[in-house]
């Protein structure tokens, strides 16, 4: 035990992993809600729930890429879901210059 280096196992990562999928998934529900319930007074929450889930995305397809080890269709669909991350980024930062500036 004494002279072991603690590090985190895919257990442990994958608790984590689960945690802020509840997390992120319990706060874009309830954002959605809220703009959907008044939405031209709750404009500014489209941007913020787009950039939740393009967070979603990237912390998936960088968890998929880490561990897919020399599988290519595992490190290609962690790509893809970092590709889905920056479409919902470009996508979050239109609305909110549309909604600033519009």
């Amino acid at each position: 035990m004494y002279g072991q280096e603690k590090h985190r196992g895919p257990r442990n990562a994958s608790l984590a992993l689960d945690m802020i999928h509840i997390i992120i998934g319990i706060l874009i529900v309830v954002l959605a809600v809220i703009s959907f319930l008044n939405p031209e007074g709750n404009l500014l929450l489209f941007p913020l729930i787009f950039l939740l889930a393009a967070s979603l995305n990237m912390i998936n397809g960088i968890y998929r890429i880490h561990q897919s080890g020399r599988d290519k269709k595992k490190k290609m669909s962690g790509i893809g879901l970092i590709v889905a991350a920056i479409l919902l980024a470009i996508l979050s930062i239109a609305s909110a210059v549309s909604i600033w500036w519009g």
